[in-house]
């Protein structure tokens, strides 16, 4: 038999084998025909002509084309070996072409047929049964299994039929075995044969072939010695691949387990692969790393590691198989292991994170809790044991082909949002649950959800939806602020906008740049939801689809709520939310006839099945929502919409009246009562007035009725009555407005003014007696301890009306001075005092310092589960402290009674007095202390609440203002309340502008606020500079600065109120909200809440603002050439201020950084040339600089810290060494703000750029020690570490370039930065020892003595001496020797040349 070629065979054995294989006369496997070549026409179509020598034999097939077929379009496959090949220059190219044809006729020839001619052929037996013969179940699991593996029933039956014909076969087969290749029992493992070869692909005697490989390997192992076989070993695992070993093992392993032999026998048999003494090695290592690193893994979860159970058998199974059941003769452990009981949960020894797992309601379940199967929590996840669903799990479930499993998955993830948005998770899980959930996608799954043909569905999808954006804690909190002082104003949730320069834009005019409406369509929609929610779902047409829901579906009544408190979300969003919302088609017009119809029939049970063709009191609520988004949305309520037919119908008839369950019916009318209200802020729908005025009148009166407590309605009719005060005060607003209106008609001659309302004064007027009496009604009720909680919830309103009622009379007409004092007086004596000595009231103050946001600042932070592109209030967290918003919190009463109180006393001015021992409670002023030093940060979660708070204490201190001058024991208070109004300024929300603008006119800059100036304070201060006042002290000094200061604050004032005018627009809008200006308000939302209306460094504004029009440009000249008419005034305005705030009101500056204040008063000498050198600029930039460079400020002073606006502090004071540099004529005071970021403790940059790239200054930065406000020491100690700037040092001081009489500082501290390097014996690197020694020596061999003594003597620094330090007389012994150690050597240095 011919051998088969082996990998290792040679050119001359494959030529010895083929002469061998031609010698025998054996027939080839294969015939190869000729094929003529038709190109060469008669020549070769002789079939007997013997080919020529430069013919080659080439295989073809009939019928086969020449060239390869297209196979576009699929690409072009790359080869893994082309990189390689081999290929040399002198290769034959039809030899390589021959070696390499890839042709399709390399691989098919021409088929011929085996000769069967002597093959006898028999003909099929006839039978009388059917052909072929049925085949039955039962009789396929007696048959004989194929040895060849599992087969098919078929398969199996015709092997047996097979075995049955020709039972002799495989015996005749066996014993023609060759003798030399059959398994010796002598050999080692023979009879088991191979584990890794298979013998695949080695022709028809592939088992032959494969025993007789695997003897030569077993031969071949047997004669190695052990230490051969371990290093053979180690050399094969050393070049394979780890996961080839592993597969190997594995291999391995499966075929011992697979076999039949017991373990016993399979232990006494000898090693197939591995000899003795390699055994007991590997064996006693491979399973113990396996083992340590799952006992690992145990370790560090568990401390009980779950026992491995036996594979489960036949007798466990709780339904036994049958053997007619088709595929189940085969039993498969491991797809039974569900049918087990699960294990007990493992206890968690660590405290690593596991994840969470939730129950259908959303709430977590702890990874110890057992819980009972039949609960339903249990499924085939990564670990069965545990119970609950995870977020990765319930996301595969929503996406489920199952309907069941979709809404399953859909619900419990509205539970976990409700839960997530009401802040349970916060203690319990790490991280953001509604983070997690957004960033995994969350938006599109409930988008993709909605589109659901299964209603199922679809309303699960419509819970998740609202589950995640409508917080109900929020909501309620809104709708309880509504009766507030201007409470139905809101921020619009719209998340904090952080402005991005679009690379595409930079350098294109702004003609070209894109708006940021054609860059938000160009965003993707998950850009866009990314950045806001809302967006995102409007881009993804969510409204068109709840429209589709309602009109189309019309689902079930908990949908449809939730569909309409979604669409309330939508609209707080912004205003051009609330008018997509109101532009979708069909939409509004849908939720306005099926759910706020004018005539309905009664619902037949108090929970009806359907709220289509009822009213619902949240389709009125989102009427009122999208009416508060501004004036013109509003009118299309009204008017395209049916919006006053609506109110009308509502309000016509008592809520008992209305035919719907009575709660319902109550909430119906106050809604409605909430939208006119809205409406009336506006000056619209106030004809409705008179025609409702009895109703009005009705239900005013009917507010006191007797009441139990426990009513369940008690609470939804205090809200009916809040809201119709509060109508009425809006009322009254715009009645109040009619005179001025109508006027302005008159002698607008032609041009075009808005029209007067249709309600006048006079309709209001009436209204005044009763409300009078129903409020003393209530300060009586408050002895009433049943009626005391209800009273103060109504208290507030009616508190409101009152003052807005006096505010409008005083500038009517029909005003009557005399009679209004004598009902002013009236009022204060019988209501007002005995309201603000009531006990009631009294306890409530109290706690006014508790309940401030302002002052907890815990409470002002955004919580763990607020999210910044869907922000919100935050209100879950108020539910541990119910008195920052909730019935019992002072806001509401203060802030009304305060209001009152700005209103009487600004129309009569003797009651003033009366009020004082309400301002000088301790509660009062403890609240007062406590928001002085406060800083609270502003986010949607606090500004509701600040915005309230701030519109308190400036109440609060419009009273102080007025009590100061008449009440000495109210005046001793007076700095604390220009505290508090300093801090307040810096806390102003948008929208509070008109606020801003009253403390600026009236407060900050008012004299009387500054009782420091009249009692010796400037002298004080004077005496307290006094030790620091040397060369550098102005001629005036301190005291004079203040002094004059204080004189100019009217002035100071007015420069103020110049530099903010652009704030005009803002003021004048915030200004008609204040003051109840309701024809000319747009919009009850306010502006976009972006931070304070003011900076906090605001003081500093006119510098800033002089900086920003002439300061330096890039280029580094001026912008300007000279300076704006009144600049000096200004900034002479600006450094007065700025000198009393750091003197005597020293808080108000804390926010501002003091990076931040030196970067601003550096703004002096950049914008221009000549400003600094002005002597009142001088006096006060020298008081100033010395008060920044005090020990505790200027041990606060931090320039690594970049100052606000500016990238970093080394940029401007590059700026600042170039205008020096230019223009400062070797001013003393620029030159310390030059040496001020020199110090040792800054960054050496600074003093790089002085030594290297401005060294010309070190000229005429003359000042001299004795003018440096700054210790000497915070210049020279630490000893510098910089080889850089050392070497600068020594270059300026050789070159001449720093001299003492030019730059007495620096050559002092270069001085002594040079003489601790050189005499230094710390351990330091070979480079800068080197250097060390190579400046010493240099330092000896100096020509200028002076200088070479000054650098060898220098002691201590001392800031009063003529020289700035002391000397040595002489050198001490340690230096001494290290000089002579290094300058007596004779080493030469490239440094020495």
């Amino acid at each position: 038999m011919i051998r088969r070629p082996k990998p290792t065979d040679s050119e001359s054995d494959l030529l010895q084998e083929q002469q061998r294989f031609l010698s025998s006369g054996g027939q080839s496997a294969v015939n190869i025909v000729r094929r003529p070549d038709k190109r060469r026409g008669a020549k070769a179509d002789g079939d007997g002509e013997e080919p020529q020598e430069s013919q080659r034999d080439v295989v073809t097939i009939p019928d086969l084309p020449d060239e390869l077929p297209t196979l576009t379009p699929a690409p072009p496959k790359k080869s893994r070996f082309k990189k390689e090949r081999v290929r040399f220059e002198d290769e034959d190219a039809e030899e390589l072409l021959d070696r390499h044809d890839t042709h399709i006729s390399a691989v098919l020839s021409r088929i011929v047929e085996r000769d069967t001619s002597a093959v006898p052929v028999s003909f099929p037996t006839f039978t009388s049964t059917a052909f072929p013969k049925v085949l039955h179940r039962s009789t396929a699991e007696k048959q004989a299994t194929a040895p060849g593996g599992r087969k098919s029933i078929f398969a199996r039956q015709i092997a047996a039929q097979n075995a049955k014909a020709g039972g002799g076969d495989a015996k005749n087969d066996l014993n023609s075995t060759p003798q030399g290749f059959r398994a010796s029992p002598a050999v080692p493992g023979a009879a088991f044969g191979p584990l890794l070869v298979s013998g695949q692909g080695l022709g028809p005697d592939s088992a032959v072939e494969t025993l007789r490989i695997h003897q030569e390997n077993q031969t071949r192992l047997q004669n190695m010695s052990q230490s051969e076989i371990v290093e053979e070993q180690k050399k094969l695992l050393a070049q394979l691949d780890p996961r080839l070993v592993d597969f190997v093992r594995s291999r391995k392993a499966q075929q011992a387990s697979s076999s039949g032999q017991p373990p016993l026998q399979r232990e006494a048999c000898p090693e197939q692969t591995i000899p003795e003494g390699k055994s007991a090695e590997d064996h006693s290592t491979e399973p113990e790393l396996d083992t340590q690193e799952v006992t690992m893994d145990a370790d560090e979860e568990d401390e009980t590691a779950p026992e491995v159970q036996p594979p489960i058998n036949e007798e466990e199974m709780p339904v036994k198989p049958q053997k007619e059941w088709l595929h189940m003769d085969k039993l498969e452990p491991e797809k039974l292991e569900w049918m087990r009981d699960l294990p007990a949960p493992r206890r968690q020894s660590t405290k690593k994170a596991m994840q969470a797992r939730f129950d259908f309601s959303g709430t977590v379940i702890p990874p110890t809790e057992d819980l009972p199967t039949h609960l339903g929590l249990h499924h085939h996840g990564e670990e069965p044991e545990l119970a609950g669903y995870s977020l990765h799990e319930l996301f595969l479930l929503s996406r489920s082909q199952l309907t069941q499993q979709r809404s399953l998955a859909l619900n419990t993830l509205a539970h976990i949002l409700s839960k997530a948005r009401a802040g349970v998770y916060s203690c319990t899980l790490k991280g953001s649950v509604l983070a997690s959930l957004l960033d995994a996608g969350l938006l599109f799954l409930l988008r993709f959800s909605l589109d659901d043909s299964v209603e199922g569905v679809m309303s699960a999808a419509v819970h998740a939806l609202r589950a995640l954006l409508v917080s109900p804690e929020d909501e309620e909190c809104l709708d309880s602020m509504f009766s507030w002082l201007m409470g139905m104003a809101a921020f619009p949730l719209l998340p904090s906008t952080q402005d991005e320069e679009d690379e595409e834009d930079e350098g294109l005019d702004e003609s070209m740049k894109e708006t940021a409406q054609e860059k938000e369509l160009r965003k993707p929609d998950h850009d866009v939801a990314r950045a806001d929610v809302i967006k995102g779902l409007l881009k993804m047409q969510l409204l068109q689809r709840l429209r589709y829901i309602l009109e189309v579906v019309r689902p079930a009544p908990r949908v449809v709520l939730d569909v309409l408190e979604i669409l309330i979300r939508v609209a707080r969003h912004s205003t051009s939310a609330a008018t997509q919302v109101l532009d979708c088609p069909r939409l509004m017009e849908t939720v306005m006839s099926e759910f706020l119809p004018c005539s309905w029939a009664p619902p037949t049970s108090p929970a009806p099945p359907s709220l289509y063709g009822l009213p619902v009191s949240t389709a009125m609520k989102l009427l009122r929502v999208l009416a508060s988004a501004g004036r013109h949305t509003c009118a299309r309520i009204l008017n395209s919409l049916g919006g006053r037919e609506r109110l009308s119908r509502l309000l016509a008839a008592e809520p008992s009246e209305l035919l719907l369950e009575p709660g319902e019916a109550i909430c119906c009318s106050t809604e409605a009562l909430r939208l006119w209200a809205v409406a009336a802020s506006y000056g619209q729908a106030c004809n409705l007035y008179t025609d409702l005025y009895p109703v009005l009148v009705k239900t005013l009166q009917a507010a006191h009725k007797p009441s139990a407590p426990s009513e369940p309605l008690l609470v939804l009719e205090h809200h009916r009555v809040q809201a119709l005060l509060v109508l009425l005060t809006q009322v009254t607003h715009t009645a109040g407005c009619h005179q001025e209106l109508q006027s302005g008609l008159l002698n607008s001659q032609g041009t075009e003014s808005l029209p007067p309302p249709p309600v006048m004064w006079s309709h209001v007027t009436g209204l005044q007696a009763t409300l009078i009496g129903l409020l003393k009604g209530c300060v009586r009720a408050l002895d009433d301890p049943s009626q005391k909680s209800s009273t103060l919830a109504l208290l507030p309103a009616y508190l409101i009306y009152m003052g807005a009622f006096y505010s409008q009379l005083r500038v009517q007409n029909s005003f009557q001075p005399v009679q209004c004092l004598l009902e002013l007086e009236s009022l204060t004596l019988e209501v007002l005092l005995p309201l603000i000595s009531h006990q009631a009231v009294r306890s409530i103050t109290e706690s006014l310092r508790s309940s401030s946001v302002i002052c907890k600042p815990v409470l002002s932070t955004p919580g763990p589960e607020v999210v910044p592109s869907l922000p919100g209030l935050g209100c879950f967290r108020l539910k541990a402290n119910h008195s920052l918003a909730g019935p019992g919190s002072p806001l509401p009463l203060y802030t009304a009674l305060f209001y009152l109180l700005d209103i009487l006393t600004t129309i009569h001015r003797g009651l003033t007095k009366q009020f004082s021992s309400l301002l000088l409670s301790d509660a009062v002023l403890l609240y007062l202390k406590s928001c002085v030093g406060a800083m609270p940060s502003v986010s949607h979660t606090s500004a509701w609440l600040l915005r309230h708070e701030h519109h308190l204490l400036y109440l609060i201190l419009r009273l102080a203002r007025r009590l100061v001058p008449v009440d000495p024991e109210v005046a001793k208070n007076a700095p604390l309340f220009h505290q508090v109004a300093l801090a307040l300024l810096s806390w102003l929300l948008p929208g509070s502008e008109y606020l801003a603008h009253e403390l600026l006119s009236t407060m900050i800059f008012h004299h009387e606020l500054f009782p420091e100036g009249g009692s010796g304070g400037p002298e004080a201060a004077s005496l307290a500079e006094l030790k620091l006042q040397e060369k550098s002290t102005p001629p005036s000094g301190l005291g004079p600065l203040l002094r004059d200061s204080l004189s100019h604050l009217p002035s100071i004032r007015g420069c103020y109120l110049t530099h903010l005018a652009h704030l005009e627009p803002a003021v004048l809008s915030s200004r008609d909200r204040h003051l109840g200006r309701n024809p000319w308000l747009s919009s009850q939302l306010l502006p976009e809440l972006t931070g304070p209306s003011l900076p906090s460094d605001w003081s500093f504004l006119p510098l800033i603002s002089l900086y920003e029009r002439t300061g330096v440009s890039e280029d580094g000249g001026l912008r300007a050439g000279s300076l704006p008419v009144g600049s000096l005034q200004s900034v002479t305005h600006c450094l007065q201020w700025l000198l009393l705030l750091e003197n005597w009101r020293e808080q108000a500056l804390k926010p501002v950084a003091p990076v931040a204040k030196l970067a601003r008063l550096a703004c002096v000498f950049l914008c221009s040339s000549d400003l600094f050198l002005e002597r009142p600029v001088q006096e006060l930039t020298w008081a100033l600089f010395r008060r920044l460079t005090g020990p505790t400020s200027l041990q606060a002073l931090d320039l690594g810290t970049p100052p606000p606006g500016l990238a970093s502090f080394h940029d401007l004071y590059s700026a600042l060494l170039a205008q020096f540099e230019a223009v400062s004529f070797g001013d003393p005071l620029f030159g310390c703000f030059v040496l001020l970021p020199l110090q040792r403790r800054y960054s050496t940059t600074m003093k790089l750029a002085v030594f290297g790239e401005h060294v010309g200054i070190l000229r005429s930065l003359g000042v001299s020690l004795q003018q440096l406000p700054i210790a000497l020491e915070n210049f020279t100690s630490p000893p510098e570490d910089s080889l850089p700037l050392l070497r600068l040092y020594f270059r300026a001081l050789v070159t001449g370039a720093l001299r003492r009489s030019w730059c007495p500082v620096l050559y002092v501290v270069a001085v002594a930065h040079l003489n601790a390097f050189i005499f230094s014996q710390d351990e330091v690197p070979q480079e800068v020892e080197v250097s060390r020694r190579s400046l010493l020596r240099k330092t000896y061999y100096l020509t200028d003595e002076v200088l070479r003594s000054h650098l060898l003597l220098y002691r201590l620094p001392q800031q009063h001496n003529q020289l700035g330090f002391t000397v040595y007389e002489q050198l001490p012994p340690l230096r001494a020797c290290r000089l002579h150690t290094v300058a007596g050597t004779g080493e030469s240095n490239d440094e020495d040349r």
